[in-house]
């Protein structure tokens, strides 16, 4: 009976050994660890649930910086980029008239926004706008609205034609479109614009530079 009993005890032992060595080592009972493996295309990670996990390859790829775009934003939406630059400008007419600086004020509608600048590269500010507009005509005008009318003589909206300055002391400038509308560069968030009416009670003036 003992040699029974010995021979069942060394049979139970060997089983145990035997199936310990058959466990792979990340099954091993203790804290989870991360295991790389040295193929430099897989990683072989251990969870906590000690479950053996292969991720695939990853397809190569290159990262780029963008590169900026010049992009005109919807309607009621703040301009994000300037569509003029790198475009001509075109000349204004070789004689001056109120249908030339119309003309030629009319192809930075939409376009150039409001900015503080003086310049279709940058952005034009109202007293800007109006600053190089007329500067194609060989009429320099000082920045600033103000300014600006302090060159001319007031008239009034019966006798003012196209290419007369329309303003509101303090605080905007434009030029009088002669049909009751004006161009100018708005205010932040806006492009230069062609509006058919005018609000409050502006002044027009008559440059006599």
């Amino acid at each position: 009976m003992n040699s029974y009993a010995a021979k069942l005890g060394a049979l139970v032992a060997a089983g145990a050994l035997i199936a310990t060595v058959a466990i792979p080592a990340y099954a091993a009972v203790g804290p989870a660890a991360a295991v790389t493996s040295h193929s430099p295309s897989v990683q072989t990670i251990s969870l906590v649930s000690r479950v053996a996990l292969t991720a695939p390859p990853r397809d190569g790829y290159s990262v780029t910086n963008p590169q900026p775009v010049a992009i005109v934003a919807a309607v009621g939406q703040a301009p994000v980029g300037n569509k003029f630059s790198g475009l001509t400008v075109n000349p204004p007419a070789p004689s001056y008239s109120g249908a030339a600086v119309l003309q030629y004020a009319s192809q930075f509608v939409g376009v150039v926004p409001y900015g503080t600048g003086n310049s279709p590269d940058t952005s034009f500010s109202c007293d800007g706008f109006t600053q190089y507009v007329f500067s194609g005509f060989g009429i320099s005008l000082p920045r600033g609205a103000d300014h600006q009318a302090r060159l001319g003589v007031r008239i009034s909206q019966a006798d003012a034609v196209a290419g007369d300055l329309v303003y509101w002391p303090g605080q905007h400038i434009g030029i009088y479109d002669g049909a009751g509308g004006m161009y100018n560069s708005p205010r932040p968030g806006r492009y230069v614009e062609h509006v058919g009416s005018l609000w409050g009670s502006p002044l027009f003036i008559r440059l006599t530079v």
